[in-house]
């Protein structure tokens, strides 16, 4: 097994747990290693501190899998982190009986580059690293040992695997598609879920928890659902009896997707929806101008910052749609806002919120700090894990 020795005094942030080894801090390589090989990490004095994947094109050139530098990573391996992973989740009460949930959470689970989603009876995996990518049947194995499901997609589509020179790949691993669409019940709401093409591996997860707070607020209210996608929150904002709700979205397939998902929930009120196919920067522009007004806004918009480096652009855009919401509140409205920006600290993004706010000429205070729900964990050393981040806020 190679040796990869680290520079002088760059041992600490492993000492800390940390799983990365940036590019910076490699001395050497002793040995040879292929992508995604497993190699023994080991600080300048010789101490040997960890083991790790090894990825030569990335700028992080090793993911740690262990820091015991005497495990063994193998097939076994695999199974027994998975199985703790899965396990972790099955404890955890708001997750009991939920068709969607997210079952490996990649660093945080202690499985770097691997995300596992559950819907229903089929898990879609992605595999975003070099090292994940070597072990992909030991983790498609893994997955099927600890969830007995009847079918595994891979969905490794991401445009981060290009900073690793891996290509797309895609396709059934274990068991086929089922008969007709794959359909998740999410606090009495059905949606179907597109794992072929849909945004992620088919639906956000991530926004479980912020979709059934939306639902209990919205009773009675008129809500504007921003950056709607295929709906998830305007039809939980619906079973909670909103009086109205508004979604909006560049992406008529999305809309289009929302719409049926609408249909499959006869129990929802369609006569209260509507949907518009168009530019959210722009509709928030028409519809200050032409003074109308909400109870709730939701803003839930794309990523705008995949990194540090375009924040500032970011910040920008985050504190424009911002400043319309706040704009289009009715007093004692309230602005359920996020960023999915790894690029934006949670200071940061409230910073923005807050700015917007002045900028908008409104007093507004924050009623709640907003997250992923539980199978979304961060790791306490590996904070770069937490990027989602909310604010639920009211206006005088």
């Amino acid at each position: 097994m190679a040796q990869l020795v680290l520079a002088s005094g760059k041992e600490r942030s492993l000492f800390r747990r940390h799983p990365w080894v940036f590019a910076a801090s490699v001395a050497k390589l002793d040995g040879r290693a292929r992508a995604g090989d497993t190699v023994t990490v080991q600080a300048a004095d010789g101490r040997e501190l960890a083991r790790a994947a090894w990825s030569p094109a990335s700028q992080i050139r090793a993911r740690v899998w262990s820091f015991d530098p005497a495990a063994i990573i193998d097939h076994a391996f695999f199974k027994r982190r998975i199985a703790e992973s899965v396990a972790r989740r099955a404890d955890l009460p708001e997750l009991q009986g939920q068709q969607g949930v997210r079952l490996i959470h990649a660093e945080s689970d202690g499985l770097p580059g691997v995300i596992a989603d559950r819907y229903g009876d089929t898990v879609v995996v992605q595999l975003t690293s070099a090292g994940a990518e070597k072990w992909r049947d030991a983790i498609v194995t893994g997955l099927v040992a600890a969830t007995g499901c009847a079918g595994v997609y891979e969905r490794s589509d991401s445009e981060v695997r290009g900073l690793e020179r891996l290509g797309p790949e895609t396709g059934w691993r274990h068991g086929s598609a089922p008969d007709g669409d794959i359909v998740i019940s999410e606090h009495g709401v059905n949606y179907g879920v597109d794992i072929l093409a849909g945004h992620k591996t088919g639906f956000y997860l991530d926004q479980r928890e912020n979709r059934l707070l939306t639902m209990q607020l919205a009773g009675g209210r008129s809500v504007l659902n921003c950056f709607c996608y295929t709906g998830g929150f305007s039809l939980q904002a619906l079973a909670g009896g909103a009086a109205s709700v508004l979604s909006i979205d560049s992406s008529g397939p999305a809309v289009e997707r929302a719409r049926r998902n609408l249909a499959i929930n006869p129990q929802l009120s369609a006569g209260r929806a509507e949907w518009r196919d168009a530019d959210v920067f722009e509709t928030l522009r028409s519809l200050h101008k032409a003074g109308e007004r909400f109870d709730m806004i939701v803003l839930d918009p794309p990523k705008f910052a995949p990194s540090a480096a375009h924040a500032e652009r970011a910040s920008r855009a985050y504190k424009d749609i911002n400043m319309f919401a706040f704009r289009l509140l009715n007093p004692g409205g309230m602005l359920l806002t996020y960023s999915c920006s790894g690029g934006i600290s949670p200071d940061l993004f409230q910073k923005i919120v807050a700015g917007a706010a002045l900028d908008a000429e409104v007093d507004a205070r924050i009623l709640r700090r907003l997250g992923p729900g539980a199978d979304h964990p961060v790791s306490l050393a590996f904070p770069e894990g937490e990027y989602l981040k909310g604010l639920l806020c009211q206006i005088k």
